[in-house]
């Protein structure tokens, strides 16, 4: 299983290990868009390394794990920027400067943009990140949940130092960042799932598909999954301000307690 590779500090390399840095770059390039075009089950070695311009030997040198060993390195570097993205957002000083809920807002709005991006990608990485995760390799199952924590951990602070102002419930800070991030992934995968069924409803002989009940349903707001700040507007307003209304919220106000 691969680890990321360390910060780019490019001026504390030798010409050697920049290059090297440059070879190993391309050959990850090359790989992710031959996962994006083929999915990981049909892409090879031989294509990739093809993409690359690189021989297929040289990708051994790099990733001795072969094509899952650079499935693994495209994982470690997509969860690099997506934590840097957290701590860039919801660092808690930025927190002091702004708020809570306006930071959070810019981290959904930028994370679906981040997702966006590389769209064909996700989709291949969601579906092999659950094959991988499930599995009965305890090794890999286990690497996911650390990149999971990475990403609670990244958030935590900012939530921390809310609560120690005062200014939100004195709840798990974990459960929270867990619920945050479990939404905001349902919320892309939702996304995959109804763009797989509009393709679905396609017809090869030219003609528009008339959609079914169910397929008009996966259209009810569609906003909130193709429009970032949509999504946000509601992954914020259920985290800060819940269901209930502010008269039901007054006439039947619920105890947080803290942390037993």
């Amino acid at each position: 299983m691969s680890t990321s590779p360390p910060p780019d500090r490019s001026s504390d390399l030798s010409r050697r290990e920049r290059e090297r840095l440059m070879r190993r770059r391309a050959m990850l390039r090359a790989a992710q868009a031959v996962f994006a075009e083929k999915g990981y089950a049909r892409a090879t070695l031989d294509e990739i390394a093809d993409r690359a311009e690189f021989g297929k030997g040289t990708l051994y040198n790099y990733f001795d794990g072969g094509k899952e060993g650079i499935l693994f390195a495209v994982f470690d570097e997509i969860y690099d920027e997506f934590c840097a993205l957290i701590r860039e957002t919801c660092a808690a000083d930025r927190v002091d400067e702004s708020s809570l809920r306006s930071c959070v807002h810019e981290f959904v709005v930028r994370a679906f943009s981040f997702y966006e991006e590389r769209e064909d990608l996700f989709m291949i990485l969601i579906k092999e990140g659950y094959r991988l995760a499930f599995s009965d390799d305890t090794e890999k199952a286990a690497y996911f949940h650390r990149q999971q924590q990475r990403m609670v951990d990244a958030l935590a602070p900012a939530f921390e130092a809310e609560i120690a102002a005062g200014t939100v419930h004195d709840l798990p800070v974990d459960a929270v960042a867990h619920m945050l991030l479990e939404n905001l992934n349902g919320m892309v995968v939702h996304r995959c799932l109804s763009e797989r069924r509009t393709e679905d409803l396609e017809t090869t002989n030219g003609e528009a598909p008339v959609p079914t009940a169910a397929a008009r349903d996966d259209c009810t707001g569609a906003s909130l999954l193709h429009t970032p700040e949509a999504a946000a507007d509601f992954l914020v307003t259920m985290l800060f301000d819940g269901l209930t209304t502010a008269s039901a919220s007054d006439s039947a106000s619920p105890a947080f307690p803290g942390p037993s």
